[in-house]
This record gives C-alpha cells, structure tokens and sequence, in this order.
C-alpha cells in the first residue's frame, strides 16, 4: 500500500480541480496546471477533498499511486502559491542581469551567457548575486535552477561558481610547499 497515495489532498478555497478524461485540470490565482491521469488510477472529488484511488493492486499501478497523488498535491500547491529556488553567484566578476526576455550572465568566461527563459517562469534579480527563480511548475523551476547552476558549478577550492541558496560548499584545502 503506498503511503502517500492513502493520503486525502484538501483543496483550498479559490482553487478549482475538473478531470476531463485522462486530464486532470488545477487553476488558481497564480496560474494553472494539467496532469496527465493514467488510466489504472480514479479521481474522487468530493466536498473539497480529493482521492486518488487504485483499479488493482499490482506493482506498477500502486507505484503510480503514489507518484500521481504527489504531482496533484505539487499542481495546487504551486496555484495558490509559487516555488521558488535562490541561486547565489559567488565570484569576482560573476553577475546576472535581465535582458528583455533573456537572463544575462558574466560568469568568468570571456564571453556573456544569454539564457532564455522558458514559460511559466519568473526571475528575480537581487544585487546582481542572486537570482530567485519562481513559478507554479515544481518541476520547471527546478530543472530551470539546475540548468543556470550547470553554467559554472561551485568548485571545492574557493567557492566560485553558481550555488544554490542553502547549499554547503565542502571546502578543499589547496596544495602544500
């Protein structure tokens, strides 16, 4: 029995959830999300609360229990109020900008590093070091902050590089004469 799959989701006043067919459709103040329900799996929605329930109980169908309750808990959970990941840019010279549509980065290359940004997402720059990067899609935001923290990793050395808010860094001692 999948644990997280048992659990009921409360849905929030000012949210709405409709099935139609294999789509399950979340809106809400921040934007609006579309689930793909397989076929093995029943929706029940009833005064407020909703119910992903199995059709058998073999391994695959249990283990999509569990994983399509937690996207439709992540779906009205990013409608009533966004994600958000904090990168930092630590480095002399490391900086980001806004341009237009497009995140500028300087990250200690000889060039500049124009990243499109894709729908859905919002960015935040703070003191041309930190870039907060925002959205209802918990899996876009994320791939989205993996993505610019892939430009230039954080090395072990001096800490330079694209780090994400509440990482630690482990330190490296340098060469000994």
């Amino acid at each position: 029995m999948s644990r997280i799959g048992r659990k009921v989701l409360e849905i929030p006043k000012g949210i709405s959830v409709q099935q139609s067919g294999h789509l399950l459709s979340v809106d809400g103040p921040k934007g609006k999300e579309q689930i793909y329900i397989n076929g093995k799996l029943k929706i029940d929605i009833k005064d407020g609360l909703l119910e992903v329930v199995p059709e058998d109980k073999s391994i695959k169908t249990r283990s999509l229990w569990g994983l399509t309750r937690a996207q439709i808990g992540n779906a009205i959970n990013g409608v009533a109020n966004h994600f958000t990941k904090t990168l930092k840019l630590t480095g002399v010279g490391y900086r980001a900008n806004m341009k237009g549509e497009q995140l500028e980065l300087q990250l200690g290359f000889s060039h500049k590093i124009l990243y499109d940004i894709p729908e859905g997402i919002e960015i935040k720059i703070d003191k041309q070091t930190t870039i907060i990067v925002s959205g209802h899609n918990k899996q876009a935001v994320g791939q989205f902050a993996a993505e610019i923290r892939s430009l230039r990793k954080p090395e072990p050395y001096k800490g330079k590089g694209v780090a994400y808010s509440d990482e630690y860094i482990v330190r490296k001692e340098g060469k000994k004469k």
